[in-house]
């Protein structure tokens, strides 16, 4: 009996945190999905929430690597020498994932680069990622999903936090935030700081593996204490980063020079972001928001300066009209300056300059109908009007039915929207090593969208299983296409003469045992294509590039006696097709692979918390990611001997991170 009732003992606390976990996952307060707050479990439109603590588990200078741990994200380097890169949903280039901070759009195009860069992780409460689109609430960009990254409340936020980590590799890393209250108001203020000045050449192609970087990112939050609990708060981050790749014996001597190659960025970026109740009894919210982006970049011997400044203003109304029917409806306007040194900005001779100015108001209103417990039905509608492209319908409908407390089943259909421009979004238009070519006026992208999501959730004995099933399917017209096959020289862009699909289905499980293991799994299943005219005017099938058909990631993570814990976490990927040139020696897709990592975390009191690891332990690097790194420049490629196919250097054939296995170590500090 003694035995029984201590082994009792020994597990109450699982059970408990088991049953502690289920509840919390089902009452998550989301607001991305219907831009009001709602429980998880209430919210017709399918929302992933993703802790703090869970990007812990493998610690990243920023939350752009980071969002790589998410089942169906893929954080995709689009050049092997700056390593500038975007994130996919669902197999969807990074220009159709909308970055929201705290709600709030960062709305410019340059965010799919620089969105999720330098945001302070300590400051970061949890990610919300709603996958399909999202236009009838946000807009435009918003046509394959958003990332929402909810910042810490100050009055909620620890007093003090700290995160230092150091890589084998020499990578730097600093995270620190610390709340304070002045008078009505309490104040997070956020730094982060990333420093990576270490030349690093495995493969002995003479490039450096990794771009060398130095990065420092502050935020500052003010929230407003006032009557009713009313919301007021202002925010402002400012990101400053240098950032070079190329050539190891490359110099800034040496920027626009077609001696040594190099590619090297400099940005300046800062953002306010604000939302302000009004004093009255209804529900109104107004929300504005600024940015301004600075960009001093030479690619090879192609320079890029670029200066966009966009704001945002948006006011709406959240009412409850009785126990089964609420309505939110409200406008926005978003006025967009945009100038550079490319054909972009140039006036219609030429010779002149005319930076890019483009408004773009907008009303929306959506419904929420109770119909019984069980069900529930939201239709939303919004109406913009580009001065370019004209009026811009986006419809969405979405339907949810809970028959128990276990099972959860929604579906929605929905359109979306996107206005492109292609030199702040595509690396490729950049990049030294090819021509852009547009051949005709671009016309905005439209998308037709539907997804099924199904979620599962019970105790099993003592254990906890939770099921995410998800298939989505979305239609593509006008979709921008980038021709990097007619010519290896050239990057052709136009609309696509034909239509796009994005299929495919995911499933998430999530197992939290009586015992302290716990899982996380993740398989996505996708076939994102293209079918376009050829020159005789039939339909050609081309599939997607860097979108795998096969995907998925997993979270192990075992408690040990004296507060130790293992977490072994990694992402698999199947073949995903590449760039690859005319006749190329390189297979046109790439293998599969896994990067797996595993860390060792212990636990102290007063909030000390030390960590160590290992990444990348298989130690996978893709081979040849660069084409003929010895002649950058191609002076050398008229040579019918040594070069009969006419290869040409391109950096773009990139699939996974050339930083091979290395250790890491670090220590967390917190005061409450």
């Amino acid at each position: 009996m003694k035995k029984l009732y201590a082994f009792a003992l020994s597990i109450t606390p699982y059970l408990l945190h088991a049953q502690a976990n289920k509840n919390d996952t089902l009452n998550e307060v989301v607001v991305t999905g219907t831009m009001k707050e709602m429980t998880r479990k209430d919210s017709p439109i399918p929302v992933e929430v993703i802790t703090s603590k869970f990007f812990q588990k493998n610690p990243t200078p920023s939350l752009f690597e980071a969002v790589g741990m998410v089942n169906g994200i893929q954080p995709q380097l689009n050049c092997n020498v700056c390593n500038t890169g975007d994130i996919h949903i669902n197999g969807m280039e990074g220009p159709y994932t909308m970055i929201l901070i705290d709600g709030m759009p960062i709305v410019s195009a340059l965010s799919t680069v620089y969105g999720l860069s330098g945001i302070p992780n300590s400051i970061v409460e949890r990610i919300e990622v709603v996958k399909g689109p999202a236009s009838s609430l946000y807009g435009s960009e918003a046509m394959g999903g958003i990332i929402n990254v909810i910042t810490k409340a100050p009055v909620k936020a620890p007093t003090i936090s700290a995160d230092v980590f150091v890589t084998s590799w020499k990578e730097y890393s600093a995270d620190a935030s610390v709340k304070f209250r002045l008078g009505n108001s309490h104040n997070l203020l956020g730094i982060n700081y990333f420093n990576y000045s270490n030349a690093i050449d495995k493969n002995k192609d003479y490039f450096t593996d990794v771009t060398l970087q130095n990065r420092i990112s502050v935020f500052d939050k003010w929230s407003l204490v006032r009557k009713h609990n009313r919301l007021a708060s202002i925010a402002g981050r400012y990101v400053w980063e240098d950032r070079w790749g190329g050539q190891l014996n490359w110099s800034p001597a040496y920027k626009g020079s077609d001696s040594i190659y190099g590619e090297t960025i400099a940005t300046r970026r800062w953002e306010i972001i604000g939302q302000y109740q009004l004093p009255f009894k209804e529900r109104i919210m107004t929300q504005v928001s600024y940015n301004s982006h600075w960009q001093d970049s030479y690619y090879g011997t192609v320079p890029y300066k670029a200066n966009q400044q966009v704001f945002f203003g948006q006011v709406y109304y959240d009412k409850q009209l009785n126990i089964k029917h609420s309505i939110l409806t409200g406008a926005s306007f978003r006025y967009t300056w945009y100038d550079d040194n490319t054909p972009a900005t140039k006036t219609a001779d030429g010779d002149g300059n005319q930076p890019a100015i483009t408004p773009l108001p907008g009303v929306f209103i959506q419904e929420e109908w109770t119909i019984s417990p069980k069900h529930k039905l939201l239709g939303g509608y919004r109406y913009d009007y580009d001065k370019n492209h004209g009026s811009v319908h986006s419809p969405r409908l979405a339907y949810k039915w809970s028959p128990d407390a276990v099972n959860t089943l929604r579906a929605s259909l929905g359109t979306g929207y996107r206005v492109v421009n292609l030199f702040t979004e595509d690396h490729a238009a950049l990049t030294g090593a090819r021509e852009v070519i547009i051949t005709e006026k671009l016309d905005p992208e439209r998308s037709y969208n539907g997804n099924l999501n199904y979620t599962f959730k019970t105790n099993i004995g003592t254990s906890l299983l939770g099921l995410d099933a998800t298939g989505f399917y979305s239609y593509f017209t006008n979709k921008i296409n980038a021709d990097l096959d007619t010519d290896p020289n050239k990057i052709i862009y136009d609309n696509l003469k034909g239509y796009a699909i994005s299929r495919g289905v995911s499933l998430n499980t999530d197992i939290a045992f009586a015992f302290p293991l716990k899982m996380i799994l993740g398989v996505t299943y996708m076939d994102v294509y293209q079918m376009e005219e050829n020159a005789t005017g039939q339909l050609e099938k081309s599939v997607q590039l860097h979108a795998p058909k096969w995907s998925g990631n997993f979270v192990v993570s075992y408690t040990l006696p004296m507060q130790l814990t293992i977490d072994f976490t990694g992402k698999i990927n199947g073949p995903m097709r590449l760039p690859v040139l005319t006749n190329d020696y390189r297979p046109e897709y790439s293998p599969w692979y896994c990067i797996a990592n595993i860390q060792l975390t212990k636990k102290f009191n007063k909030g000390i918390e030390i960590y160590g690891g290992v990444k990348n332990l298989l130690n996978f690097v893709p081979a040849n990611p660069i084409m003929r790194p010895y002649d950058p420049f191609d002076k050398y490629v008229n040579d019918p001997v040594n070069n009969p196919y006419g290869y040409t250097f391109d950096p773009a054939y990139n699939y996974a991170s050339l930083q091979g296995i290395r250790g890491f170590a670090g220590v967390r500090y917190t005061i409450r």
